[in-house]
């Protein structure tokens, strides 16, 4: 059997009632995660034009926009995808790099509230894209990430995958999805140069694509059945080293899921490392920032690539600032979604202490990578005193988990458009998922934001 075959094969056989009480209880915080920094992202500007774009066009209304209202399922997709990556707090699997709730979720949202599923089959949906994604994206990172958005690539399976899982495809339909969503499989990293609005063009569009490559397969529509091991397929076209293994290796027995990272600070996860020890300095030290003469910031390759700009000149390219982003964790001692404004972007205390983070690659750290995301910071001080501190694991990862009380009152900070009530809603919809009938009933809080939303 080719890979497609055998994730065709993994897709078919996850079933609800086989899924371990801890993984559902877990998807369940992914869903409330996504939901939360989709409500945030709705307001923003660039959602504000995939909006309009969407508003413009036209569609079925078949399921609910973020934003308020509904369109067609595969521009719902689009549009929730997209806010959902706005404000830099969505959840990230270390391994494969991928953003996968900003792809797979808002693709089988949307499909489950058209298609009058269940919260159980939305659940089951889920878990089968993230494994998916995941998998292919552990295969072939980290080459494939210097150019490719991992989100926007190896996310489109994921969300293929999920969909083909509630449409109940054959396996060869499931095989044919796939290769329709590798062959159209896309994200440049390009768009990092200008802070463009690429990034949240990507998981929108990789959602999308997931939602059109499943219900085409659903007619029999074909496509490669080798899409990622094919000579041509993803895995040559598109990286420089890959891992096949890594596609099939334990599916089944296994829930990559449960691997799953979520975001505290808003901005780049490559930055979250930094972040931590700063905040945890901040608290435990009497540094000042005018005490410091130097900051280090040691950590991986990728980390460098991405986030080493030392003189940001907007809000969102401040958070793919390595040297910022440390500067802003300890003069502010936080890092969330409020600490990210126009005011701190050109705060002199902030920039002045930017000036002296100086950032390079560690090498034990860079061995580690990508198993360990991890940092070391030197602090010296103009008094000859050096402060140094180091993690492997930035907060929210596996190893060093948030709680479910974390995450709830994440949720409500992010989700501050909606009101008090329908926040308190939601959340507890979304608890009790696996009871829930009418999906269409999640967007209950986006009535009150339609008027102003689309006026």
């Amino acid at each position: 059997m080719n890979l497609s075959e055998k994730l065709a094969d993994y897709i078919i056989q996850t079933d609800y009632e086989a899924l371990p009480e801890e993984v559902i209880e877990f998807t369940k915080l992914c869903i409330l995660d996504y939901f939360g920094s989709a409500i945030a992202g709705s307001t923003k500007e660039p959602i504000k034009k995939i909006d309009a774009l969407v508003n413009e066009m036209g569609g079925s209304p078949q399921a609910s926009i973020i934003t308020g209202g509904k369109s067609s399922a595969m521009q719902a997709a689009l549009l929730n995808g997209s806010a959902s990556h706005m404000v830099e707090q969505d959840d990230i699997h270390k391994a494969s790099i991928i953003h996968a709730a900003t792809v797979v979720i808002p693709a089988a949202l949307a499909v489950s509230e058209w298609k009058k599923l269940t919260g159980k089959e939305l659940i089951t949906a889920v878990i089968a894209g993230y494994e998916v994604c995941y998998r292919i994206g552990e295969a072939v990172t980290p080459s494939h990430y210097y150019y490719w958005h991992n989100t926007a690539t190896c996310g489109t399976f994921g969300a293929a995958a999920a969909v083909a899982k509630l449409l109940n495809l054959t396996k060869e339909q499931i095989v044919h999805a796939l290769g329709s969503a590798g062959t159209q499989a896309a994200g440049l990293w390009e768009f990092i140069e200008d802070g463009a609005m690429s990034k949240q063009l990507h998981p929108g569009k990789a959602a999308m694509n997931g939602v059109i490559s499943a219900l085409l397969a659903e007619k029999d529509f074909t496509a490669a059945s080798q899409i990622l091991e094919g000579k041509r397929g993803f895995f040559e076209a598109m990286s420089e080293t890959y891992d096949i293994s890594k596609v099939t290796e334990g599916i089944g027995s296994t829930y990559k899921i449960m691997e799953n990272s979520f975001k505290v600070h808003a901005s780049c996860r490559h930055t979250h490392h930094a972040m931590d020890l700063m905040i945890e300095v901040s608290r435990q030290a009497d540094v000042k920032a005018s005490d410091i003469e130097v900051v280090t910031v040691k950590t991986y390759q990728v980390a460098i690539d991405i986030t080493d700009n030392d003189n940001p000149q907007t809000e969102y390219a401040a958070k793919f600032s390595l040297q910022y982003c440390t500067a802003l964790a300890l003069i502010k001692g936080e890092g969330g979604l409020h600490a990210f404004n126009e005011d701190s972007l050109w705060d002199h205390e902030i920039r002045d202490l930017m000036k002296r983070v100086k950032v390079e690659v560690g090498a034990d750290i860079q061995q580690a990578y990508p198993e360990k995301w991890g940092a070391k910071v030197e602090i010296r001080l103009k008094d000859g005193e050096i402060i140094e501190v180091e993690t492997d694991f930035p907060r929210g990862d596996p190893e060093n988990p948030v709680t479910k009380a974390d995450l709830l009152e994440k949720f409500h900070r992010l989700a501050l458009p909606w009101s008090e009530v329908d926040r308190d809603g939601l959340a507890g919809k979304i608890m009790e998922l696996e009871s829930q009938s009418n999906l269409n009933e999640l967007f209950a809080g986006t009535e009150a934001t339609t008027t102003s939303n689309h006026s």
